[in-house]
C-alpha cells in the first residue's frame, strides 16, 4: 500500500463492505476480501476507504487489528485508508494498533454521542498527536460537529489549516445537491481541493461540476468500479452531460440502498452479483430479508454485467 499521501485528492474512492465468514465469531474472510479488492482495482479504482460500509462503527479491536494487517499488505500502488472511532475512547484504543503500520492517514468516523465543536476539535488533535498521521474528517450530518454549524465549520477549518485534517469527506444528503448552504459555508473556510464528495454517484456529478470538488466516494462502484471510474473520467474531461448519463446505471442500486440502508444493501449486492461471498453482517445491523435479496439480485447482477461489458470494450 501507499505509505505517503498522494499529491492530490482527485479520484474515485471505493468504500467496500468487509466480507466475513459464517459462524458464531463471524471472522474476517481474507480470501473473499482479496477477491473484492482485486475486482475493484481491476476496474481502475486504486483508493479504498474502509469505514461505514465495512461496519467499522461496531468492529472489535481483535478484528480491527486483523483488518489493518490485511490492508497494510496490499500492493504498493493502492491507497488503503482505514477508519477510526467514532468515540474518542475507541479511537485512542485503535491508535495503538494503527501505529504498528505505515498508513499515511485515517478517517475519523462521525460521532453521534454528546459532543460540541471545541470538544471534537480537541479530540481530533489528541488523536493525531498520538497516531502521528493526519485525519480525513467525515461530515455526514449537519450536526456532526455540533448544533452551532458555524462553530463546527470553524473548528473543521482550523484542523485543516493546522494539518490535523488532510481531507474532508462531505456526505450531507440534500434533495437538490446544487443547493447546499452548509457546503457553501464549508468551502468559504477551506480549499475545495481538500473536500471530496462522499455520497456515491447520485450527487457526484453536481459536486464536481458545480462545487468543484476533486473526486467522490462510491459504494455501488464496488460492484461496478470501471463504470464509476468512467463517471469520474468524464467529469475530469468536463463532459458532464455524458457523466450524468453514465451515472444513471447506478441509480437502481442506489435507490435500494437509500430505501433499505446503504451498507447492508451493498454487503448483499457484492455477493448476489457473484463478485465475492460477503457472509454475515455483524450486530447491530441486520441482513436483508429473503424478499429484499430477491429484489436486489437482478439489480446487482445487471450492474455487474454492465461493468464487465464496459471493461471488455475498454480492453479491445
Amino acid at each position: 500500500m501507499l505509505t505517503s499521501l498522494p499529491s492530490e485528492l482527485a479520484g474515485v474512492y471505493a468504500v467496500p463492505p468487509l466480507a466475513r465468514q459464517a459462524g458464531v465469531r463471524r471472522a474476517i474472510d481474507l480470501p473473499a476480501n482479496d477477491a473484492l479488492r482485486d475486482h475493484i482495482v481491476g476496474g481502475g479504482v486504486t483508493r479504498l476507504l474502509y469505514g461505514g460500509n465495512a461496519f467499522l462503527y461496531h468492529v472489535s479491536l481483535d478484528d480491527y487489528a486483523e483488518l489493518l494487517g490485511w490492508m497494510a499488505g496490499a500492493p504498493d500502488s493502492l491507497w488503503m485508508i482505514p477508519s477510526i472511532g467514532p468515540s474518542f475512547g475507541r479511537a485512542i484504543d485503535q491508535v495503538g494498533l494503527l501505529r504498528v503500520f505505515p498508513f499515511p492517514c485515517a478517517m475519523l468516523l462521525p460521532c453521534a454521542d454528546p459532543r460540541d465543536a471545541e470538544g471534537l476539535e480537541a479530540g481530533a488533535r489528541e488523536i493525531v498527536q498520538r497516531a502521528g498521521i493526519p485525519l480525513v474528517l467525515y461530515l455526514k450530518d449537519l450536526d456532526n460537529w455540533g448544533r452551532d454549524h458555524a462553530r463546527g465549520l470553524d473548528a473543521v477549518a482550523r484542523l485543516v489549516r493546522d494539518g490535523v485534517a488532510m481531507a474532508i469527506k462531505y456526505a450531507v444528503v440534500r434533495a437538490d445537491p446544487s443547493v447546499d448552504p452548509y457546503l457553501e459555508a464549508l468551502l468559504a473556510r477551506v480549499d475545495r481541493n481538500v473536500v471530496f464528495s462522499g455520497i456515491g454517484e447520485r450527487p457526484a456529478v453536481v459536486h464536481v461540476e458545480q462545487w468543484g470538488l476533486p473526486g467522490f466516494t462510491t459504494g455501488s462502484g464496488c460492484v461496478a468500479p470501471a463504470l464509476s471510474q468512467r463517471v469520474f473520467d468524464m467529469c475530469a474531461r468536463g463532459d458532464f452531460d455524458a457523466a450524468r448519463q453514465a451515472r444513471e446505471l447506478f441509480l437502481p442500486l442506489e435507490d435500494l440502498r437509500d430505501a433499505w440502508g446503504p451498507a447492508r444493501v451493498l454487503h448483499a449486492a457484492v455477493d448476489l452479483a457473484g463478485i465475492a461471498p460477503s457472509g454475515p453482517i455483524p450486530p447491530f445491523v441486520s441482513a436483508l430479508s429473503v424478499t429484499q435479496q430477491n429484489e436486489l439480485a437482478p439489480v446487482a447482477v445487471a450492474l455487474h454485467a454492465a461493468n464487465l461489458a464496459h471493461a471488455s470494450l475498454q480492453s479491445t
